[in-house]
């Protein structure tokens, strides 16, 4: 497998081929973010994805599952994702699935007939990070995007029969918000009802604006127990209709929490109210990592 930098996939993509069309993020402001500050965005040949994809052929007996990397590959014109598709499908008729990174501003500049030609032809799932549900600290870390749109683009892909999987930061607040992104993150999950909603614990990278907040004073972590408290305040406030399942089971959490909503939800609220009370059920900083 090429691939340019360091590599960054869903952890659900652990055993998928991962295949680079994008470099870098075409959008890269967000300020908590240092995954791909060291890439310039660019858009690789087609003849190098088709390379790649036949040296995959050749090398791997059986694929299931392909990841289309880098950070938000869904901006690509639907031709361009067309033509990787349908490559894929002729290389690997065994693949079950092709997931995809994703904005919220990809899926709405994207027609319905778009993203059902891309369903049709294996791509049936997308990654958003959404961070916060709260618009202001969405302002405060550059996502350039709206609560509104991304709870219309979930809505989108959801309806179409695309599942969507979207991650969410405890912490991203600071101490000053921590309220408002536990409230605001648990009705945007109620509004948006996805497939898979994932809740991760902030960690600062250095050379990242929220570092240098963090160094300067402006911004302040939260300590273990008050991300538990976040993370249960969030969960009291998730209220969907259908099946999502739920994980906060990430290298970054200090507790791990796994359930489906709304049948677990009582069941992890109690969890975490237990582990604020008993500090060596925290994971210790030494093994805490994105």
């Amino acid at each position: 497998m090429r691939y340019e930098g360091d590599i960054y996939r869903p952890p659900s993509e652990a055993y998928s081929y991962i295949l680079q069309i994008t470099i870098g993020c075409a959008h890269n402001k967000c300020t908590f973010c240092g995954s791909f500050k060291a890439k310039k965005f660019r858009i690789r040949k087609i003849e190098e994805v088709y390379e790649d994809l036949e040296m995959a052929r050749k090398y791997y007996r059986r694929i299931e599952k392909i990841f289309l990397a880098d950070g938000d590959a869904l901006v690509l014109k639907n031709s361009y994702l067309m033509d990787v598709l349908t490559r894929i499908e002729e290389l690997f008729p065994e693949c079950q699935r092709v997931g995809i990174y994703g904005r919220a501003t990809d899926i709405l500049r994207k027609t319905d007939e778009e993203l059902l030609e891309l369903k049709a032809h294996g791509m049936g799932i997308i990654y958003m990070g959404v961070e916060s549900g709260n618009p202001e600290i969405l302002k405060r870390i550059n996502k350039g995007e709206t609560r509104e749109e991304m709870i219309a683009a979930v809505r989108k892909a959801e309806n179409l029969g695309i599942e969507t999987s979207l991650t969410f930061l405890s912490g991203i607040g600071g101490r000053e918000m921590w309220r408002e992104n536990a409230i605001d993150t648990g009705t945007i999950i109620s509004e948006m009802e996805p497939t898979y909603a994932s809740f991760l614990t902030l960690m600062l990278v250095p050379g990242t604006p929220l570092h240098d907040d963090w160094k300067s004073g402006k911004f302040e972590l939260l300590t273990p127990e008050e991300v538990l408290k976040e993370a249960e305040l969030m969960l009291e406030n998730i209220h969907v209709t259908k099946k999502c399942v739920f994980r906060s089971n990430h290298a970054s959490n200090y507790v791990s929490l796994k359930g489906d909503l709304p049948d677990d939800r009582e069941r992890m609220i109690a969890q975490l109210k237990v582990a604020q009370k008993h500090s060596e059920m925290w994971k210790d900083e030494r093994f805490r990592m994105l």
